[in-house]
């Protein structure tokens, strides 16, 4: 009896250990499972698409390769962001959609083209689309319209065509939709989505009237297209004008065009008789204009500080001159800043030496009035007096928060002058390379990337003042800083001043492959620049000359062998927890370094993905299913 009870006791035992083990597979094996098929995905979608491979470090667990964010227990990727990492093709099916668990999916930025597949939109969490900037074609798949989730969708800047459907309305959640450049037709459905916070659909080909749905929105939201209604122009048909009021309004234009003859005849004559009273005028002006005198430049500065005396020994120097005849002028001045100082009391000024660039030397200069400007005296300008000018005045209307403005300028024959701000922080040059010892002061990694935004934002700025509009001259050393270490790009515009023999081979490190002549560097040359500068800030490594180092040759050849983290500066490696945005910016670097023109972005998508890898950090946490108005409505604690 009771060796059956044992035995019966056993077996009750096993079968409470299987059932034990079948439940722990069950809890255990749909996550790990979840997580293997989201990888195999992962790999599908990098080997499917073209462009930059993707810096996926295939020993290391996916959870951790830049871009992907998975659920807190890393059982699924719940986030895929690849803005602008340069991948191009199509996008294939069966890669993306078999990540069954993606709420956000960010793909922004690329040169991705063709139809979106259909069983993209089998994702049935999927909460947020970002696909805006890329090439995508055809019509936008009905299989969207079944995901109700969706809260934000941006097709933004693409060449999608054909009606916006309806069937928008099925998508009740819906705050955000941005349909803007495209080649949308037809006319806009009358939505009617109480959450739908931002609407844009300009740059299309949509015509008719607005739906009254949409009538709060802003004008901007519809412009570009053959729409009215509010907030347009009311779509009440034109009344056509009678015989009589034709007759009335050309019969007006006459007159006026013959009276308009007149005033101009007569201000002809009021210019002819005050023409000899005019050059009088002029050589007054001009008389007037040789008033301040400039020190004679034949003899250098063999001193770091100029004293008040010395100074002023040149002023006496330049009045003999201007007594005898000399051609010397004072400064002329740009912008809209009152500055209360002339050449005179740059003279009177003490001037110590910062440094010796590319285009000349460059002085401090403090006036009798406590202002301290930067005074950089040019060599070997090889163009003339008007041709100098219209340089000078072009420089000067270009202007902006990360640029060191040109204040003023000085020409004559054997001297030329440029006043700027004085920045007291000196250069990013100066900080990454100039002081190795412990009283060395170093950058953190929030500093770099800020650095980074505000000289980007700078050159992007150069850049859309128009397509022949360059830098021309982008290191380190012309990346000033102020006191709170945002950044100031200085010398632009400068590089067509001077011979070819002005650029010392030191500066090659930052030249582009395709740049024979220093004086003609195109935009795309700026951002192999800009890349380079990227990369010194990231290695803390000097780029070019006897002890410098071929950047994005040395960049490129320790990544391809997978040693990302031996490329970083090792003051760098001390926050882990930023790992992933250093590892994007450095391929956002060797996209900007790429051997051809062509295959590296613009500024302007630059600047949008340093926002993207630096700046999400100090975005709000996604809290529910609340809108948050910002420029480009990522949200979350996602790597963008």
């Amino acid at each position: 009896m009771s060796k059956s009870m044992s035995t019966h006791h056993r077996l009750l035992l096993l079968h409470l250990f299987q059932a034990a083990a079948i439940l722990l597979l069950l809890l255990f094996t749909p996550a790990a499972s979840d997580l293997a098929s989201d990888r195999a995905a992962l790999l599908g979608l990098r080997s499917a698409v073209g462009g930059r491979v993707l810096l996926w470090n295939l020993s290391s667990p996916t959870c951790v390769w830049p871009g992907v964010i998975c659920s807190p227990d890393n059982s699924s990727v719940v986030e895929l962001h690849l803005p602008g990492m340069g991948l191009s093709g199509q996008l294939p099916p069966n890669t993306v959609s078999n990540i069954t668990n993606l709420n956000t999916l960010s793909l922004r930025y690329n040169a991705l083209s063709g139809p979106l597949p259909p069983d993209l939109f089998s994702l049935a969490s999927l909460r947020n689309l970002y696909l805006q900037h890329n090439f995508f074609t055809g019509e936008i798949p009905a299989s969207l319209f079944s995901l109700t989730s969706l809260v934000r969708v941006n097709l933004a800047e693409n060449n999608f065509s054909g009606p916006i459907s309806p069937s928008f309305q099925n998508l009740t959640r819906l705050g955000t939709l941005y349909l803007h450049g495209n080649h949308f037709s037809g006319r806009i459905p009358d939505l009617n989505l109480p959450g739908l916070v931002q609407f844009d659909v300009s740059n299309n080909n949509l015509t008719g009237e607005i739906p009254r749905g949409l009538s709060d929105k802003p004008r901007s939201s519809f412009a570009g297209n053959a729409l009215c209604g509010q907030p347009l122009a009311s779509c009440r048909p034109k009344k056509k004008l009678s015989g009589g009021a034709l007759a009335g309004i050309i019969i007006g234009s006459a007159l006026g065009f013959l009276l308009i003859l007149l005033l101009i005849f007569c201000f002809c004559r009021v210019l002819a008789r005050k023409g000899s009273r005019s050059n009088n005028d002029g050589a007054v002006a001009k008389e007037k204009e040789l008033e301040i005198p400039v020190p004679d430049s034949g003899g250098g500065v063999n001193d770091d500080r100029l004293s008040a005396v010395s100074a002023a020994k040149e002023k006496e120097k330049g009045e003999s001159s201007l007594i005898s005849g000399g051609k010397t002028k004072g400064l002329i001045f740009l912008g809209k800043m009152g500055w209360n100082f002339d050449l005179d009391d740059l003279l009177k000024a003490s001037a110590e030496v910062l440094g010796k660039g590319t285009f000349g030397t460059a002085y401090k200069a403090v006036t009798v009035n406590g202002l301290a400007v930067v005074v950089k005296r040019l060599r070997d300008v090889s163009m003339g007096e008007k041709e100098f000018k219209e340089k000078m005045e072009e420089i000067g209307r270009i202007n902006h928060e990360n640029l060191v403005p040109l204040r003023a300028y000085h020409y004559t024959w054997d001297e030329k002058l440029l006043v700027y701000d004085y920045l007291p922080m000196g250069s990013l040059s100066a900080l990454l390379h100039g002081n190795k010892g412990s009283r060395r002061t170093p950058l953190n990694w929030e500093t770099r990337a800020t650095i980074a935004l505000g000289a980007a934002r700078g050159i992007a700025h150069i850049h859309s003042c128009g397509p022949t509009v360059s830098h021309g001259d982008i290191k380190s050393s012309n990346v000033l800083l102020t006191k709170s270490y945002e950044a100031r790009v200085s010398d632009f515009g400068l590089a067509q001043l001077s011979g070819p023999a002005a650029f010392p081979n030191r500066l090659t490190g930052y030249r582009a492959p395709e740049v024979t002549d220093p004086r003609k560097v195109g935009q795309r040359a700026d951002v192999y620049s800009f890349g380079v500068l990227l990369l010194e800030l990231l290695t803390g490594k000097a780029p070019g000359g006897e002890e410098g180092v071929d950047l994005p040759r040395w960049v490129q050849s320790v990544v391809r062998e997978e040693w990302t983290a031996e490329v970083f500066d090792l003051e760098l490696l001390r926050y882990q927890s930023v790992e992933e945005d250093m590892v994007q910016l450095l391929q956002l670097a060797v996209d900007c370094t790429a051997q051809y023109p062509d295959r590296r972005p613009n500024m302007a998508e630059v600047v949008a993905r340093i926002e993207e890898i630096c700046c999400r950090r100090l975005d709000p946490q996604e809290n529910g299913d609340e809108i948050v108005d910002v420029a480009e409505e990522e949200v979350g604690p996602a790597v963008n």
